[in-house]
């Protein structure tokens, strides 16, 4: 099947049109008496000219191509793509949250900040720590934030210190909010459990660190076993202990970062605490810290008053702030309604839940795919394809073959310490039913690796876009995709 929807710009008829507007009931003036010159067009913006009908029916067709958490299964490892309930939304969509304004008077919008605050609070609660800011719209952008906070406080007790280590399976942001925030970065080796190597950690830890940044559960999907002598070696060279929480859906109920003595940790609302997300967007990353880093909060923070909130803007320590407004507000209150309809109790049973279904698909994999870490896992896992990749098939073409089921492929090539990685995770939201069609998907591709790898090599073959030249597709892009071309 091709695609064979032209683009908005080849439906486009020259008059056609897709609003009617009303006579204009005020004088009329020209551009050029409400402009200056410099920022007047010289030629009218090339827009396409459709009707209303032709507009909904162009991006519903072209939604239908997609694959999203509605559709389908969506294993995608690291980034917890689960299902988003749909009374998130209904809350969302509240004329009183959708249409408040940022500039609106703290007084005009006590509802909203309520919300956040709450929310500061809830996220206290689950996490161990002490304060939150919401501000950070996603996770990265709550990895810079952190560690703008720890400068802040070595800076504030006179000692700047230098580097941050990582772990060698680390997100890729780690290393980047590392060189944003002025530090160098330093590796960290894994052990052959796959977690961090304690001696190198010894090693490598001095008064010349200022941080661990460390995922836990690991990228691997699996428990830092060692935490405790983990916080142990970091905070004896008075460097702060940072806690990714990409993973955070692994621990809801079971275990709290700052009870393992974690100073500083980042949520992905939109992960954990389910927003629709993908794509770039939408993101929520709220930093929440123990009380020693709590002065460094980027402004405004959301104070209680008595019955009223208010914004706090007179914090002489803080790092400023970090994002336009208060952050995602819509992001928010969908984690704040998918909370408190969970409940602690709820909460806990998500990540359960998103364990055993993670170890129920490891187990039914282990003995087709290589399984490099063969241990009880968390919420997610790793596999390997080293094993077909010395029959002529590469992880990229399973992940492409795996489309052909109606399944998003996993993430591939990460982490970076497992050669033809395939890690992946179905979260709690996935029914036995749909995890085991998953399961016959790939041990059906193994089986066709050996018997035909043709096939896997050249896949997809039922969806909208056949095989793409992904290098040749990122330099010349063309979205003009037609079937006479052959795509």
């Amino acid at each position: 099947m091709n695609i064979l929807e032209p683009t908005i710009f080849d439906l486009s008829q020259e008059g056609r049109q897709g609003a009617a507007l009303p006579d204009l009931d005020v004088p009329e003036k020209p551009l050029e008496e409400l402009l200056p010159e410099e920022s007047l067009r010289r030629d009218l913006p090339h827009l396409p000219e459709v009707s209303e009908p032709e507009v909904v029916r162009h991006f519903i067709h072209l939604s239908s191509f997609n694959h999203h958490i509605d559709k389908g299964f969506y294993p995608l490892g690291s980034c917890t793509m689960k299902y988003n309930p749909k009374v998130n939304e209904v809350s969302a969509r509240l004329p009183g949250f959708a249409r408040v304004h940022p500039l609106a008077p703290a007084k005009t919008v006590q509802g909203a900040l309520r919300l956040m605050h709450e929310l500061g609070d809830l996220l206290c609660r689950i996490s161990g720590l002490d304060e939150v800011t919401l501000q950070p719209a996603a996770g990265a952008q709550g990895e810079l934030a952190g560690l703008m906070m720890i400068r802040a406080y070595h800076d504030k007790r006179g000692h700047r210190r230098s580097k941050v280590l990582i772990p060698d399976s680390a997100h890729g942001t780690n290393p980047a909010s590392v060189t944003l925030a002025g530090y160098r970065s330093v590796q960290v080796a894994s052990n052959d459990r796959g977690l961090v190597d304690i001696d190198d950690l010894r090693r490598a830890a001095d008064e010349e660190v200022a941080a661990l940044m460390l995922t836990n559960p690991n990228t691997l999907g699996l428990f830092e076993s060692d935490i405790e002598e983990i916080e142990r070696i970091v905070h004896g060279v008075g460097a702060q202990l940072y806690m990714d929480g990409a993973n955070l859906n692994a621990l809801l109920g079971i275990a709290r970062p700052g009870d393992m003595g974690f100073d500083v940790v980042h949520f992905n609302l939109h992960k954990t605490f389910s927003t629709p997300h993908g794509g770039g967007g939408p993101g929520a990353g709220p930093v929440g810290v123990k009380a020693h880093i709590g002065p460094f909060l980027p402004v405004p923070v959301i104070l209680r008053d008595g019955e009223e909130y208010r914004l706090d803007y007179d914090r002489p320590d803080s790092i400023g702030k970090i994002q336009s407004f208060y952050g995602n507000f819509g992001v928010m209150v969908r984690a704040y309604t998918y909370i408190r309809m969970m409940g602690a109790r709820g909460l806990r049973a998500v990540s359960e839940n998103a364990i055993i279904n993670a170890n129920y698909l490891k187990r039914k994999l282990e003995g087709t795919y290589d399984l490099p870490y063969p241990q009880h896992c968390q919420h997610e896992f790793v596999l390997s394809g080293r094993r077909q990749k010395e029959q002529g098939v590469k992880t990229l073409d399973i992940a492409k073959r795996l489309l052909d089921f109606g399944v998003h492929a996993p993430t591939i090539y990460f982490p970076l310490i497992v050669p033809e990685a395939l890690m992946i995770e179905p979260t709690e939201t996935e029914s036995k039913e749909s995890l085991d069609a998953f399961i016959d998907a790939m041990l059906t591709i193994a089986r066709e690796v050996s018997t035909d790898p043709e096939r896997v090599r050249t896949a997809p073959h039922t969806t909208p876009v056949r095989r793409l030249d992904e290098a040749g597709a990122g330099r010349k892009l063309d979205v003009r995709q037609r079937a006479d071309r052959g795509v």
